[in-house]
Formats: C-alpha cells, structure tokens, sequence
C-alpha cells in the first residue's frame, strides 16, 4: 500500500508535453504527436496517478486528454489564471514549461479540482465542429468589416470570399444536423431543447457538446459551471456590485444570441425582460438575468425530460 497519493502535472505545447509528478518529483518530456502521447500514456498507467492536472490550453490538449480517458485514467483540466495565480500566490515568479508541469501538479495535489468525465469520440467530434463554424463566423465578420472599405481593387475578392465561408457554414450546420440525426440520444435531447422558443440549433448542438452535465446539477451549480453566477464585491461597508465572471465561456457566447431572441419570441423570458427593465435594471444587467433564466429553464427541462410549455416555464 502506497502512504502518498501521486500527483502528475503536464504542460501542453505545440511541439512538447512537458511532464512532472509528486509526491517523487520527477520530470520528463515527451513529444507531442500521436505516438509520443501514447507512450507517455503507457508510462502514466505504469505510475499508476490519482489524478492529471492540465491546463485548458486551446485544442492543443485534446489528442491528450481523449487518449488518457480512453485508459481510464483520471483526468483534470484546469483554467489557466486559477493555476497562474496559485503560482504567485506561492512564490512562484518563473515560468518556464518544467516549472509549469510541477505547478500545475502541485495544483492538483493541493486544490483537488474535479475530474472532467469521459466524452465519446462523437462528442469530440462535434466540439470541433463547433469550434470550426465559431472560426468561419468570425472570418465572415471581418471580412464583412472590411468590405466597408475596401478599394474597388479588392472588393470583388473580398466578395468571393464571403460567399465561400457563406457556403462553408452551410455546410457546418448540415455536418452538427447529420451528427444529431445519427444519435437517437442526442436526437431526443436535441429536439427538447429546440422545443423552447429562442432556442436554436446552434446554442441546442452546443449544450450537447460543451455542457454533458445539463440536468445532471441544481440551478445554482449549472449557473456557476457556465459564468451566470454574480459573485460579491463586498469589504466593510462598501456593498459592491454583483458580477459574473468565469465559467464556459463558449457557452455564454452563445447563450447571449438566444437570450437576445427569447427576449422577442419566448413569453416567459419577455415577460422577464421586461419586468426587469421596468424596474430600472441597465439592458445589459437584465440580458445576462435573461441567460442565466434560459439556462436553469433549460436544466430543469432535461432532468425532467419534458418538452417546453409555456405553463410550466420556470
């Protein structure tokens, strides 16, 4: 019987992983490619971890991760400013990528964050999708910029362009519709989801791929676990004002075009919106009200299983 839990820390690159575990301190790198991640898979089953911390670094890190699910090993990641600011918070001041993998498995040994569960391939799979038609969108955006004050030189090029990522999105949104068709379980979640009116198929694939613990958390835990949470501002006297910061940012990205078009099409979160704008809350203050309102709607209809009605709407 081991006396000590064993700690391992592994900071992602583009090139390395650079790999450090505790209690024995020992380091190494290995070669970010699909065989280097292997081995360095068969040498953490050898060491046999309760936990691997890593930063949440981009999709540098999910070849990684998946592999290590795959073999069953418990896996953490982790935001990067938490882990920056636990290393100041000890003394900390270097940064290099050795140090880093020690930090972040001093993290995990000190803080014990939660372990993210597996994901299917499927659900890998569909985040990449995901995250392809977000890069696309913002391509179109800036073009569109652009095209305000473009030459006349450019401005049939820039039109071309426009009208391929016009046609690369369209060919996104089908790819996220076939992948739910093929799954009778995220058919059924899905269509419940698109039961209520403002909500879409974007934010709807995205709740599938990005938020498995829908319905799985109370109202309050599935608002923090996406940033909707306001945190105190309070010292002495001063009473400061709420705010929400963190969480899943991807998520509420997409939250806020939903909230935006429940607030038209959706008669409980209209009626929301107004009851707050007419107590004199700011636009802004009452949209985020409205997305954490959408959310914990959303949340109790998938652990109840029931389909939106009006009547029923919390």
């Amino acid at each position: 019987m081991r006396k000590s839990e064993i700690h391992v820390g592994i900071d992602v690159s583009k090139a390395l992983l650079d790999v450090a575990s505790l209690p024995d301190g020992v380091s190494w790198q290995a070669p970010n490619t699909p065989t280097g991640i292997e081995e360095l898979v068969r040498r953490l089953l050898g060491l046999k971890p309760d936990l691997v911390t890593l930063e949440a670094c981009g999709n540098l890190q999910v070849p990684l991760v998946a592999q290590m699910w795959s073999q069953g090993l418990a896996v953490a990641v982790v935001n990067p400013r938490q882990v920056r600011d636990f290393a100041r918070a000890r003394g900390i001041l270097a940064k290099t990528d050795a140090i880093d993998a020690m930090v972040l498995a001093n993290f995990g040994q000190m803080t014990k964050p939660a372990v993210r569960p597996p994901v299917s391939r499927e659900t890998l799979e569909m985040q990449a999708l995901l995250s392809r038609r977000s890069q696309v969108l913002r391509m179109k955006v800036a073009e569109e910029n652009r095209l305000h004050t473009a030459m006349d030189l450019v401005r049939s090029r820039i039109e071309r362009h426009l009208k391929a990522l016009e046609r690369e999105l369209d060919d996104l949104d089908n790819d996220l519709e076939q992948m739910v068709r093929d799954s009778p379980v995220w058919q059924q979640r899905h269509n419940l989801l698109r039961s209520v009116p403002g909500v879409g198929q974007v934010l709807a694939s995205t709740l599938l791929a990005r938020l498995p613990e829908l319905g799985c958390l109370n109202r309050k835990q599935i608002a923090s676990l996406v940033g909707l949470a306001p945190f105190n501002r309070d010292s002495g006297k001063l009473r400061g004002k709420r705010t929400v910061w963190g969480g899943r940012a991807e998520i509420r990205r997409v939250l806020y075009m939903a909230a935006l078009s429940a607030t038209k099409h959706n008669p409980a979160i209209e009626a929301f919106y107004r009851r707050l704008i007419e107590a004199g809350k700011p636009r802004k203050v009452a949209l985020v009200a409205c997305m954490r309102k959408l959310l914990t709607m959303l949340n109790a209809m998938v652990k109840d299983g029931r389909h939106w009605a009006p009547q029923t709407a919390n």
